[in-house]
Parts: structure tokens; C-alpha cells; sequence
């Protein structure tokens, strides 16, 4: 066989691998049924750490209290101290709930800065659940906006089954992207992230076996199994820990349906990149097995090898095999731009079309900056990571601070 033949038909099976990877990808973005409603619906407490200033804060907290929930609910914004930009936001916002009179109960609370090993949103957490008192708890991401059916159907899926640990929605990305750094957001969180949960999730009868916690609801007797949220004392991905504990309790984490938008908007390319680095910190030591990860590993692989068929096969002057590899990068980026349209993501302008491949050209870089430099800037602040990506002994966090709780 000519060295002619066999390139194009490597070009052809890698292109038949790109095309069912993403057929089986898409496939598992249509939406899970909807549980059965309940007859009664049990008092929950939503806790919601905020750090910094969100895009589209005031919107945000505005959609935090009006959830549409059915039965009692409680929402607890938690900041580190009156000093945060959002914090008069939210003391706006929450006078205005109380004098609409609207159903649901809200509050501010400080939790001060985290001890050591602690990450800021642990922290957070752990305040806001001392003050909880609703039977189910409840954690909101300040950036995520949940419609007014997403807590309701978190809550009818957590009590679908007597197994139930957890419940957590899937989040999208739903903003028109306006910079590149916005489009490699959404592209992540939409393209590879969102699509391959989708398909675990459905390849797993609605379970995944850790936590995307942007928007989750858990028992407080799942709680009490894994020891509390202070078991995840010294993790840098707190939700998928406490996933993965609740399973190895012998409880499920369930996917609910209907996907949660994230804001996101305005993002420098310098903001992007932090994000990068910072999800490939939380793959590491958050995802539990490979076979999450082997996906989106798949595409930048394949990608890599058609920009180095190409660009080796223009110096060499091999052109066969460079005519062979153009459609292969084509190909792996269409597919993930595709699969961000079809996980609920705004379509992209043409000139953002190219993201997807910057994506995967940067993989190798963000994946040595994760290795090497062992740090990750987060919510203002920087924890320095040991080698499995977990928080370093010597994390820079007040050792003194702790879940020390203040109302506003």
C-alpha cells in the first residue's frame, strides 16, 4: 500500500472518529424528563457564597429570590466581610424582598476570611449552614441564575429516590460572547465540559458518580454520612469531593433536568486564561476516573495531530498529507462549536469561530502551568496546589480565620 493510500485513509478514520464522537455527544444534550411533582415540598436553605463583583450581579441576586419554589425557602448570602462590592447589592435587594412581602425568607451573613486548607467558598458554605434551617440545603454559585422552576425540580429529583444523596443541575453558558475570552468560556463549559457530563450522565441513568456543585441540593442526613462539609477540609474542588463521598457512602448524586445559565460576559483574555488553569486544577484532583476526561483529551489529540500533518506536510513539501490534515482541524472545531449550540450556548459571531482550536492548542500549556507552577488564582484570591492539584499544606489562607459567622 503507497504511502499516498495510507494517508488518506488515516485522514479518513480519524475524520469517522471526530464525526461519532460528536454524534454520541449531541445525542446526550436533549434534556432529561422532568420527576413527578410532589404533593408536599420540604423548607429549603439556599446558601450563596459571593465573592467579588458578578457580571450582572444585581440581576442575579434579584433571580436568587424569586425561585418559584412551592414551599419554604430561605436564602443566605454569605460574604467575607461588609467590605465586598456586592454586599450593598444584596442588603438592596434583600430590604426590597422583605418589603414586597414576596414568598421566601432572606438574609446576610459574614463568615470571615477561611482558616488554612480551606478554600473561600468552603468557608462560606460551612457559615451559611450553621445558620441554615431548612431540611433540605441548598448551594447556589453567585454567578449561576436559576429560573423559577430550577429549585423545584432539584428538590422533586433529589426526593425521586430513597437513595438520593445529591442533586445538581448542569449550568451553560447562555450569553452571546462578546470577547474571545468569553467564547473560550463558553466553548469550555458548553463544547467539552457540559457535553461530556451530558453523555456520562446518560450512559449512567441520570448519575454521575461526583458533584458539579454551580447549583446542587443535598439531605442533610447525606451530610451527616460523609462527615459534614468540613470532610472536604483540604480539597481545591469541594463539590466533586463531597460527590464522590456521598457515593462512597453508598448514596447517588442525580443530574437534574434542565440546565442552569452561568453570566458570564466581558472577559479579558488574561480572565479566560486564569479559568482555564483553574478548571484543568479542578480535573485533576476533582474528576475521579479517566474515562470523564478521555473526550475532550480525544479532541485535542486529534487536533494536534492535523495542525502538526499540516504544517509538517507545508515545509516538507508533502502535500498530500497536508491537504489530509486541514480537514481534520476543521472538523474537531466545528464539532465543538456545534456541541456549545447544542448544550443550550449563544450562537458565536464568525470571527469567534476559531476559539475552539485556540482551546485545544492551549491545552498543553495550561496543563504545564497547573503542573509546574502549582497555584490558582481564585475569587481574589491564590492557593497554592500540591502535586495532585489538592491545597498545599502552606496554603497562603489566614490560619487564624474560620467560619466565623456574623449577621449583617
Amino acid at each position: 500500500m503507497s504511502f499516498e493510500t495510507l494517508t488518506v485513509l488515516f485522514a479518513a478514520i480519524v475524520l469517522a472518529q471526530v464525526w461519532w464522537s460528536h454524534r454520541l455527544l449531541s445525542r446526550a444534550a436533549a434534556a432529561g424528563q422532568r420527576p413527578k411533582r410532589l404533593s408536599h415540598y420540604p423548607a429549603v436553605s439556599v446558601i450563596r457564597p459571593i465573592k467579588g463583583l458578578d457580571s450582572q450581579a444585581r440581576q442575579n441576586l434579584e433571580a436568587a429570590l424569586d425561585s418559584g419554589y412551592p414551599g419554604p425557602v430561605e436564602t443566605i448570602f454569605v460574604f467575607d466581610g461588609p467590605n465586598e462590592p456586592a454586599y450593598p447589592l444584596a442588603l438592596e435587594v434583600v430590604e426590597r424582598h422583605r418589603e414586597s412581602g414576596r414568598p421566601g425568607t432572606a438574609k446576610v451573613i459574614f463568615c470571615g476570611e477561611p482558616p488554612e486548607g480551606r478554600t473561600g467558598k468552603l468557608n462560606a458554605m460551612i457559615a451559611g449552614l450553621s445558620q441554615a434551617r431548612g431540611e433540605l440545603i441548598a448551594f447556589a454559585d453567585s454567578d449561576t441564575r436559576p429560573g423559577r422552576e430550577s429549585l423545584a425540580r432539584l428538590v422533586e429529583m433529589l426526593l425521586s429516590s430513597p437513595k438520593a444523596g445529591s442533586a445538581f443541575a448542569p449550568v451553560v453558558v447562555t450569553t452571546p460572547p462578546k470577547t474571545v475570552g468569553d467564547a473560550g468560556y463558553a466553548l469550555l463549559l458548553n463544547g467539552l465540559y457540559g457535553s461530556v457530563a451530558a453523555l456520562t450522565a446518560a450512559r449512567n441513568n441520570g448519575e454521575l458518580s461526583f458533584i458539579m456543585g454551580q447549583f446542587m441540593v443535598l439531605k442533610r442526613e447525606s451530610l451527616a454520612a460523609i462527615g459534614g462539609l468540613e470532610s472536604a477540609t483540604g480539597q481545591f474542588v469541594d463539590d466533586m469531593y463531597l460527590g464522590a463521598r456521598i457515593r462512597a457512602a453508598g448514596l447517588s448524586n442525580l443530574v437534574s433536568p434542565g440546565a442552569v445559565p452561568i453570566i458570564q460576559e466581558g472577559l479579558s483574555f488574561g480572565e479566560f486564561w486564569r479559568i482555564y488553569v483553574r478548571w484543568i486544577a479542578f480535573s485533576r484532583s476533582g474528576l475521579p476516573d479517566w474515562s470523564f476526561k478521555l473526550p475532550a483529551i480525544a479532541h485535542g489529540v486529534i487536533l494536534w495531530l492535523g495542525v502538526v500533518g499540516l504544517l509538517a506536510g507545508g515545509i516538507l513539501g508533502f502535500w498530500l498529507p497536508a491537504a489530509c490534515a486541514a480537514p481534520i482541524i476543521l472538523a474537531v472545531s466545528a464539532s465543538i462549536n456545534n456541541l456549545h449550540r447544542a448544550h443550550g450556548g449563544s450562537p458565536l459571531k464568525i470571527r469567534h469561530w476559531w476559539v475552539s482550536s485556540l482551546l485545544l492548542l492551549m491545552a498543553p500549556l495550561v496543563f504545564a502551568n497547573v503542573y509546574w507552577r502549582r497555584e490558582v488564582e481564585w475569587r481574589g484570591r491564590s492557593y497554592k496546589l500540591d502535586h495532585e492539584s489538592r491545597l498545599a499544606e502552606d496554603d497562603p489562607a489566614d490560619k487564624h480565620g474560620g467560619s466565623r459567622v456574623e449577621t449583617a
